[in-house]
């Protein structure tokens, strides 16, 4: 007989499976989500190459791993000639291809990455073109918005977007009535189980605007630490936010996967029969 915790299935709708660090592994960590019960997989790409690479890994792995397409803040400083129109030219040709490119994303703005005002302007300009081919594609989005959520909160209603997503959103927790007020969504990762910042983020976003996400190859502490971060993190995280919230694991797991099917836009890809 299958029990509730047997039945609980996951998602991680943020990793970079097309980092070189995944390379030699992506057979291996595809088969430990499955053992780990991850049923989708949005794999998040940071330029060209790793859009198309995202692209190839949701081909091969129908059905269990999606691509999101777009350039991240932190390589706007090292965009080749013509990788821009490259990048948004493959968002366009894949737009109609939603068993395969789901959002675009990591897409956002970070000061880190753009100490001069040349590399601001640059970052903002490469974020507003991505905005708006997902305008375009009607596509959501995925926002990296380390220390810069007021400034993209301040761009995003310029643009008719399908849906928002603030991956690993941390600060201002002020910010996020209005993010929920907007119907944006924000996903959360192993921090949920030692971090109080991020439980606190969690604690305050409705269940029903919840995602969970790993964010790998980046490496976490706590019980994670020396450890490969991969999808199969994901029943941890589920954990976490039930006992931070103080909702049954099953409900949360559901509720969650209900929201990846929305968010994403995938009623018609098998999962909502997972349900």
């Amino acid at each position: 007989m299958e029990t509730s915790e047997d039945s609980m299935k996951f998602v991680d709708a943020h990793i970079h499976l097309s980092d070189p660090e995944y390379n030699s592994k992506i057979a291996s960590v595809i088969e430990e989500a499955k053992q780990s019960k991850v049923v989708a997989i949005v794999s998040n790409s940071m330029d060209y190459e790793t859009s198309v690479f995202s692209l190839r890994l949701a081909e091969e792995n129908a059905s269990l791993v999606y691509a999101a397409l777009g350039v991240h803040p932190w390589n706007v400083r090292n965009l080749h000639p013509n990788e821009l129109q490259q990048t948004l030219d493959l968002i366009s040709q894949h737009k109609a291809s939603r068993e395969k490119v789901v959002a675009v994303g990591e897409i956002g703005l970070d000061p880190q990455y753009a100490k001069r005002k040349e590399l601001r302007d640059l970052q903002v300009n490469v974020f507003t073109e991505m905005l708006r081919a997902a305008e375009k594609s009607d596509l959501p989005v995925i926002i990296h918005s380390r220390w810069s959520a007021p400034q993209i909160m301040s761009i995003l209603p310029s643009y008719n977007l399908r849906g928002v997503l603030f991956h690993w959103f941390s600060s201002p927790l002020e910010l996020l009535p209005q993010i929920i007020e907007r119907g944006y969504c924000v996903s959360e990762g192993p921090p949920a189980v030692y971090s109080s910042r991020t439980q606190d983020v969690i604690r305050h976003t409705p269940l029903t605007n919840l995602l969970t996400e790993t964010d790998g190859p980046v490496r976490f502490t706590g019980p994670f630490e020396d450890t490969l971060t991969t999808p199969a993190f994901i029943p941890h995280v589920v954990k976490a936010v039930a006992n931070i919230k103080g909702i049954e694991e099953n409900d949360v797991a559901e509720q969650i996967l209900k929201n990846f099917i929305n968010f994403f836009r995938m009623k018609n890809q098998g999962l909502t029969s997972l349900l």
